[in-house]
């Protein structure tokens, strides 16, 4: 069977720094300047994939809203799991605020939890080209939404989003780029990262946070719209999903160095305006970023 390596394994991140900061001369400063990757996650599988089905298409204030007022329906955090969420009505999520079709969504996925297709044991064993398979079978989930579930809720060490947003532009400003790069610029630009490319991910977000200055950058992003990580994940879902419908999937090329030479993917890819670049981002899985 194989090994499945997660970031939380023993010294992981401190190799990925090491190599990191060997491979990549311009993460050098950004290393120097921040404290290690993190990626706590103390909620479950079902949690995480709930919160990111309920923020989609939403600004973060009004995703954070109605997951609140979804956890109170629930009876908390803890509570939250698929024979709860099976017991609620769609009446009663419409009064929370969850539309007829994210409530479909819950209930899918749901049920594929609670009839043992997923469940935290499964998901945690899986190599990274069965779990993409996997959780795409579920409504909602898009290929980003588990590109953020592998990095954050499962540590995955080589995961690298190239259609994420703030990925994209924290590598156009390491490298000094006059336009966001495009899926195969990503690959080859971060190729070097490999096998941490999560890791590498993590440090574009903080840059694009502006907790961190590269050797060389870009122009630096305008306006007041530069939020939170936790603001940037929770938001970038919303129009990921949306704009995910518009361009398919380009096979399965980029998840980097599998277990067991699986194979990787490639997410499908999407054009965002910048100047909104911050507003109008990612994901909601409540991340101890």
């Amino acid at each position: 069977m194989c090994t499945i390596s997660t970031l939380f394994a023993d010294g992981e991140i401190d190799n990925a720094i090491r190599h990191l900061r060997s491979v990549d001369p311009l993460l050098v400063s950004l290393i120097d300047t921040l404290p290690p990757p993190q990626f706590e996650l103390h909620h479950s599988a079902f949690l995480a994939l709930s919160k990111s089905i309920l923020y989609q298409q939403l600004a973060y204030k009004a995703g954070t809203s109605i997951y609140t007022r979804f956890v109170s329906l629930c009876g908390g955090e803890d509570a939250v799991c698929p024979d709860i969420v099976l017991a609620l009505s769609a009446q009663q999520l419409k009064q929370v605020g969850i539309s007829g079709r994210k409530a479909s969504y819950l209930y899918d996925l749901a049920n594929k939890f609670r009839s043992g297709i997923l469940s935290d044991e499964t998901l945690v064993k899986m190599d990274d080209r069965s779990l993409f398979t996997m959780l795409s079978m579920v409504k909602g989930i898009g290929s980003w939404s588990v590109h953020m579930f592998m990095i954050f809720s499962l540590h995955r060490p080589d995961v690298l989003p190239v259609s994420d947003l703030g990925v994209r532009k924290g590598v156009q400003m390491l490298h000094g780029l006059e336009e966001l790069p495009r899926p195969a610029q990503m690959e080859q630009l971060c190729d070097k990262w490999k096998p941490y490319r999560s890791a590498g991910a993590w440090y574009m977000w903080r840059l694009v946070e502006g907790k961190g200055t590269p050797t060389t950058a870009a122009a630096p992003i305008e306006g007041d719209n530069v939020h939170t990580l936790q603001q940037i994940q929770t938001q970038q879902e919303a129009q990921q999903h949306q704009l995910q419908l518009l361009e398919p999937i380009n096979g399965i090329e980029n998840l980097g160095s599998l277990p067991c030479g699986e194979g990787s993917f490639v997410t499908s890819m999407i054009e965002m305006d910048i100047g909104g670049c911050i507003a109008n981002s990612p994901y909601g899985l409540g991340f101890g970023l």
